[in-house]
């Protein structure tokens, strides 16, 4: 198991301030459909990489988009699983964000639009997860990886889990690799992190955390391994890598699955960001930390693809 602590940049430091501030003035965020617009607003604030062009199509019957660079490296391909708690998030709204993953890779992304809750409850979002992975398999790519944010991080790692139970077996595909941003792996918030990050988390609530689990759970087990991956043996895993800002309440949803999958012999490098919170890596117009980490994660799945 492999981590490393990032000092916080000085001038990153003022930023996050100028955020914080700034936060503290609006009410907290709100998991719920009303949501949605205000949350692709705020994802498209990334700017898209150069050299990268969009493309709407339909892998495994769901259908997303797709981020092509230029040139491509590899015959090999990325599945990204953007966040938004189950209930927000899009597509379109992370594809800014997804690019400049894809510029430094050197490979394609897909981004399938998943089925969001309350209109569709688990396990619709692993299913249409599993559906574009299935899909992208069938499309001969010599090499896939995964990558993912927030819920699309536990989704991505859902995957892992289910691929490695089927390359046990004889059966399936396995990815190359999974780069994840501050995974929510444990749908019953039984991280400590929940209750000693709550002052310093000024974007995630516990209780807005909550309210989206339930809404996409509807009853089902928070500990059902597909919908909290945590829960679920981690062995045969391909190579993680995991970065969380050390501000942020979902702190220790990475620490435990890396934790896991190193016990089970895997290789997991998990890289904590000190002042950073929930998916800091999506800013980087604004943040040092956010440019760095985002560049690991293109060298890594270049390295692996």
């Amino acid at each position: 198991m492999s981590v490393e602590i990032h000092p916080e940049d000085e001038r990153d430091r003022a930023v996050m301030q100028a955020m914080r501030t700034m936060l503290s003035t609006l009410p907290a965020l709100e998991f719920s459909p009303v949501s949605r617009p205000a949350f692709e607003d705020l994802m498209q604030h990334t700017p898209a990489a150069d050299g990268v062009s969009f493309e709407r199509a339909t892998v495994g019957v769901v259908s997303g988009w797709w981020c092509r660079p230029e040139t491509e490296a590899t015959r090999a391909a990325i599945l990204y699983l953007h966040g938004g708690a189950y209930v927000l998030g899009s597509a379109i709204g992370h594809r800014n964000f997804v690019s400049q993953i894809v510029q430094r890779a050197g490979a394609p992304a897909f981004i399938p639009d998943y089925r969001l809750a309350p209109e569709h409850a688990f396990p619709a979002a692993i299913e249409d997860a599993q559906a574009a992975f299935t899909g992208l398999c069938d499309m001969d790519y010599e090499a896939i990886a995964m990558a993912g944010d927030s819920a699309g991080g536990g989704l991505a790692l859902s995957l892992l889990a289910l691929a490695a139970a089927k390359a046990r077996q004889g059966t399936g595909v396995m990815p190359r690799c999974a780069a994840l941003m501050s995974p929510w792996t444990d749908l019953a918030l039984a991280g400590g992190s929940m209750l000693t990050r709550a002052e310093s988390d000024p974007l995630v609530r516990r209780d807005e955390l909550k309210k989206a689990a339930d809404l996409c759970l509807k009853g089902a087990d928070p500990t059902d391994p597909r919908a909290s991956p945590l829960y679920q043996p981690l062995g045969g895993l391909p190579p993680l890598l995991v970065h969380v800002g050390y501000d942020e309440i979902l702190l220790d949803d990475s620490r435990r699955v890396v934790e896991a999958a190193s016990n089970a012999g895997g290789e997991a490098a998990l890289h904590i960001w000190e002042g950073m919170t929930h998916v800091f890596p999506s800013n980087l117009a604004q943040l040092q930390a956010a440019r760095e980490a985002v560049d690991m994660v293109g060298a890594f799945i270049r390295q692996h693809l």
